[in-house]
């Protein structure tokens, strides 16, 4: 499932080398924490998240039985 995030997200962002995804498992749930580059946050939170939103769809429909969704989340920054 994240190779298929990775896959999917990396194309659309400026900042592909900086894109990193935790996955957190649960019995019926896959959780995807996205963690892109500042400037590419806002690609995914543009349009009401029409993007972030594309990307859940397809993420859910590959998951199949299983529960899956993609939570963007903020990274860490070493300027601190």
């Amino acid at each position: 499932m994240e190779a298929l995030a990775l896959h999917v997200v990396r194309p659309i962002v400026s900042h592909p080398d900086e894109v990193a995804i935790q996955t957190i498992e649960a019995d019926d749930v896959t959780i995807l924490e996205l963690m892109v580059h500042a400037d590419d946050r806002d690609r995914f939170e543009e349009e009401d998240g029409r993007v972030l939103r594309a990307v859940r769809t397809i993420l859910s429909a590959a998951a199949g039985r299983r529960k899956a969704t993609l939570e963007l989340v903020e990274a860490f920054s070493d300027e601190e």
